[in-house]
């Protein structure tokens, strides 16, 4: 297991008082006060992540563009500089190996991914260049990023103007406190959110900036968060709620997929899966009568039989009631359906999101 990626910004947190702790392959905080408040924050006005969990890296060459069309799973061909999309590795088996964002610039194509995936997607995407002419670089950058309904307008405090508009996963390069930075905006959290990515000297001065800018209710938060507001907006991750033994249409992946582009690897999978018309696992939202959020792994029952398993849960700080993701069978995969918890709590298949920036709660 390679070592974990310590944050640049550690000692500041650790001066704030945070609780520091392992997150997808990074030391990096899980909370500086109340996670719940740090949840509140997020949703109703900006919080603030230490986002050094997520790693770059760059495809450089004259055929990087047509590479990657054939060997992940979403279209990259179109992308101008400026756009970018989700994607995903695939096995031959249709297995998801990584999952990822695909940004294109001006020279380049980059990758992020999460700290515990860099190096493994980085080599396996490698082992496909065979006469293509296409490097494989890391990036030593780190990232921040602010979520939240104000994160637009603590955004346009930091760099002293407006902020052009943009797609999910739309990015540009600029300056910031003389360092050179790029701004993305993608949302973890369900509300619009935008990350800023630089080298470990730029970042420290980019946090403070964020954090002595920051509206009236923008806090520093924490992973546990992080997790509560993923979950709430049924956002799933790799290692929690999918891996190599998922295909992206059991965890309802559809925006890392484009049926229209050609082959890829485990495209004939995940084709011959969409004709099919459906899947015997699906990724669904559940609500828990029960304080305790459940362990990932307990089992699903109903009338005796194993139907389905939870990934990842939290006690939503809103909702004010447990909710989880997991997958479940497909004949019992309907908003509604009773189901139990192997150790006795009852369950209920919901509509996935539990939030929605512009519905707010769905549960």
């Amino acid at each position: 297991m390679p070592d974990l990626v310590r944050s640049p910004l550690a000692e500041w947190h650790l001066a704030q008082g945070a609780t520091l702790g392992e997150y997808h392959g990074a030391l990096v905080p899980k909370k500086f006060s109340q996670p719940a408040v740090e949840h509140q924050g997020a949703r109703q006005a900006a919080a603030l992540f230490d986002f050094s969990f997520r790693s770059m890296f760059s495809l450089k060459g004259r055929d990087c563009a047509r590479f990657l069309q054939r060997i992940i799973s979403n279209d990259v061909k179109n992308l101008a500089p400026g756009q970018g999309t989700y994607a995903t590795l695939l096995s031959p088996q249709g297995h998801i190996l990584a999952d990822f964002q695909v940004f294109c610039a001006e020279d380049s194509f980059l990758i992020e991914t999460d700290a515990d995936l860099k190096e493994k997607t980085m080599q396996a995407l490698g082992r496909y260049i065979i006469a293509d002419r296409v490097t494989v670089e890391p990036l030593p950058w780190f990232a921040v990023s602010a979520q939240g309904p104000q994160s637009r307008g603590l955004m346009e405090k930091v760099f002293a103007r407006e902020l052009p508009p943009l797609a999910e996963y739309g990015h540009w390069a600029t300056d910031l406190l003389g360092f050179p930075v790029r701004v993305v905006e993608a949302s973890s959290t369900g509300e619009q959110g935008y990350e800023i990515w630089s080298s470990a000297e730029a970042i420290r001065g980019v946090w403070k900036e964020l954090h002595a800018k920051a509206q009236q209710g923008a806090l520093p938060a924490g992973t546990e968060a992080l997790e509560s507001l993923r979950i709430e907006a049924g956002i799933p991750r790799y290692g929690a709620d999918f891996g190599e033994d998922t295909m992206p249409l059991e965890a309802g992946l559809l925006n890392a997929l484009s049926f229209n582009k050609g082959c890829y690897i485990g495209q004939e999978i995940v084709e011959r899966t969409r004709s099919r018309g459906h899947v015997n696992w699906k990724l669904a939202g559940l609500t828990i009568d029960s304080a305790q959020p459940p362990a990932a792994g307990e089992k699903l029952i109903s009338e005796g039989k194993e139907l389905g398993e939870i990934t990842s849960s939290c006690l939503s700080p809103t909702l004010s009631k447990t909710i989880a993701l997991g997958y479940v069978r497909r004949e019992v995969s309907e908003p509604g359906t009773h189901l139990a918890l192997a150790s006795g709590p009852a369950a209920e298949v919901a509509l996935l999101p539990f939030y929605h920036a512009r519905r707010g709660f769905c549960g």
